[in-house]
């Protein structure tokens, strides 16, 4: 009997989804690419193929949200975790390829604060610093002086 409170699932063939995800795979970042096709792969290869059908073939492939929209939701989930340094630059990177500028990515870190603590939120930002800054880059978040320690009471 059908849930009318759920939608039809729409029915996938695994081979479909994996093509689908490494499609999308490619559209993202080499660095991401290379993490979950060669990194992971080499240490657990069905897992990775796994990751590629559900993750990128089955919902980072969906239509409802854009590619852009998908990153800073990722970036904001990697910032809260606090663990996951190398999939948070992976997608700090895509989420700049797809248009995130670097200060919408650094408020979306700075919101994850609020919720998830001082610390995890600098280590995220502390872990993507290079990605973040880049003098050369017109888009670049920089901070207009160094700041200066001060004595305290002289």
């Amino acid at each position: 009997m059908r849930n009318e409170f759920l939608p039809e699932a729409v029915p996938y063939e695994n081979e479909d989804r994996f093509k689908r995800g490494l499609d999308v795979l490619f559209s993202m970042s080499s660095e991401k690419m290379d993490l979950v096709t060669n990194r992971l792969a080499e240490v657990a290869p069905d897992f990775a193929r796994l990751v590629i059908e559900y993750a990128f073939g089955a919902i980072f492939s969906r239509s409802v949200l854009d590619m852009r929209s998908r990153e800073l939701i990722a970036v904001s989930v990697l910032t809260s975790r606090g663990d996951s340094v190398e999939p948070l630059r992976a997608h700090v990177t895509s989420a700049l390829k797809f248009g995130t500028s670097r200060a919408e990515v650094v408020e979306a870190m700075m919101q994850v604060s609020i919720y998830s603590g001082f610390p995890v939120v600098i280590n995220a930002l502390t872990a993507c610093h290079d990605l973040l800054t880049n003098p050369d880059d017109s888009n670049c978040v920089t901070c207009p002086e160094p700041i200066q320690r001060t004595e305290v009471g002289h």
